[in-house]
């Protein structure tokens, strides 16, 4: 990827021609991310910044493209924006549209770490790093950085010096500061987004057995120990010739890390979780039910399911659209996740959420939240027990929890608002005669339109956060 960044900018510097912007032309732009795997976060994200981008720079003076993993899973979504094929070996391809386009914004929240895969982060920081190389637009937008391996920490810091990335946390925008890449404070883009009417959520819930009236306990596992995704050649192989290694491939190449006591840490994490779900659903006659935000997720919500003596029903995003599943979700009363954005897509309906992470991305939400007591992590050997204690916790303090979800929206919205302004900036300030909307430089005129019950969130919290007790403001 590095070589082809190279090869790139020499390629720009003998001719320039070639995906040049030129002032009365669209702005073309190249959305780089994870859709086409039936993500519903990396989706839902995706939506809203189309929606965004389409409101900032205008709609007849924008043209975009989106790479995908899968184009028939994201069919049906995205429309109006050209979705390209990404192959699981993308340098290449990489180096034949990256020069195609005017500009490159990167679209993933997890973006700069090796938490998942050390191919996703190259993906994307190759393809801000070929923009930046020819002297174009490069923004990665909502980005939250982690932990990287020492080798894609250095590429990153090499190739991503001269892009901006819009961060949506105060501990990101520190990672990459120390790295010296130049950061925007921000958010994520899912805030927003307006799922399917409640009718059509209630409506799943009750063909699956519920009464209508029983508190819905919504609960979102994965396999947190399947981390990261690597190529492997030699598996690969086996896999193709001798039909092993089934159960850990990914995609392609690229396979699953698992082991003796990455399934012996899974089976605790599930226990946990189901040993709390039990309890609780005894105590409070709660309906509960299983949610995968991803399809990867299946196995693990049929895993919780198989151990809970009631059952659950599932709802799996292979089998629901990000609209069906969030109105799903947000008819709940209670939900533990390990979702990230099961936790944010639902907070602007109140949901009171406990997180079950397995990196910073849940604990910096709770952080900035201020409900750092509602957070646990997959590998807590207590698990069960601090689980059932944090639901018993939850339901006495459900309306204060929901409050300040509500309260903390509609600053989440704000900045998103200020992220268009920022992204506007540095468009201009990389092509200077590209002609910006006559608008007051003003959050509420940055912003994709709002649905009728975020307009009434913003104008019932009018100063953020700061006015319920016990919310921080977010970075």
């Amino acid at each position: 990827m590095g070589a082809v960044i190279d090869t790139a900018g020499v390629r720009y510097a003998l001719d320039r021609s070639p995906g040049t912007y030129r002032p009365g032309e669209p702005l073309k732009l190249l959305l780089a991310g994870y859709s086409g795997t039936r993500n519903t976060g990396a989706d839902v994200r995706v939506e809203e910044m189309i929606r965004q981008l389409r409101v900032v720079v205008g709609d007849d003076q924008l043209e975009l493209s989106l790479l995908t993993i899968d184009p028939e899973r994201s069919a049906g979504y995205f429309r109006t924006v050209r979705q390209l094929h990404l192959p699981p070996l993308f340098p290449r391809f990489l180096l034949e549209q990256c020069p195609r386009h005017h500009g490159v914004v990167a679209c993933e929240g997890s973006m700069f770490k090796s938490k998942f895969a050390n191919a996703l982060t190259t993906m994307m920081a190759g393809s801000l790093g070929m923009a930046a190389a020819e002297g174009k637009l490069s923004v990665g937008y909502g980005a939250e950085a982690g932990a990287m391996d020492p080798a894609l920490e250095d590429f990153v810091r090499k190739h991503c010096r001269h892009s901006l990335v819009i961060c949506r946390n105060e501990p990101s925008q520190r990672i990459l500061g120390s790295m010296g890449i130049r950061t925007r404070p921000g958010t994520d883009t899912a805030w927003t987004f307006e799922p399917a009417a409640a009718s059509v959520g209630e409506q799943h819930l009750r063909k699956h057995g519920w009464d209508g009236r029983q508190p819905v306990l919504s609960v979102c596992p994965i396999n947190p120990f399947y981390w990261p995704a690597k190529p492997d050649l030699l598996k690969a192989a086996a896999r193709g010739l001798l039909g092993e290694f089934r159960e850990d491939h990914y995609l392609s190449i690229y396979f699953h890390s698992w082991s003796e006591e990455a399934a012996q840490k899974y089976t605790a994490y599930l226990d946990g979780l189901a040993e709390a779900v039990e309890a609780f659903a005894a105590e409070h006659n709660v309906f509960v039910a299983i949610a995968g935000s991803e399809m990867l997720d299946r196995g693990a919500c049929e895993d919780l399911a198989a151990r809970l003596p009631a059952g659950a029903p599932l709802f799996v995003a292979d089998d629901y659209d990000m609209y069906t599943l969030v109105s799903v979700l947000r008819r709940s009363s209670y939900m533990v996740s390990s979702r990230y954005h099961a936790m944010v897509t639902t907070m602007p309906g109140g949901v009171p959420s406990i997180g079950v992470t397995m990196d910073e991305r849940i604990a910096n939400l709770l952080t900035d939240r201020g409900h750092e007591e509602y957070l646990l992590r997959v590998d807590d050997p207590d698990l069960g027990e601090g689980l059932l204690e944090a639901l018993r916790k939850m339901v006495p303090d459900a309306e204060r929890v929901r409050e300040q979800c509500l309260a903390f929206v509609p600053d989440q919205i704000r900045t998103m608002g200020e992220m268009g302004i920022d992204f506007m900036d540095e468009l201009q300030r990389v092509y200077p005669d590209f002609p910006a909307r006559d608008v007051p430089r003003s959050y509420e005129h940055f912003l994709p339109p709002l649905c009728a019950d975020l307009q009434q969130l913003m104008e019932r919290y009018p100063a953020g956060p700061a006015l319920v007790s016990g919310v921080g403001t977010s970075p």
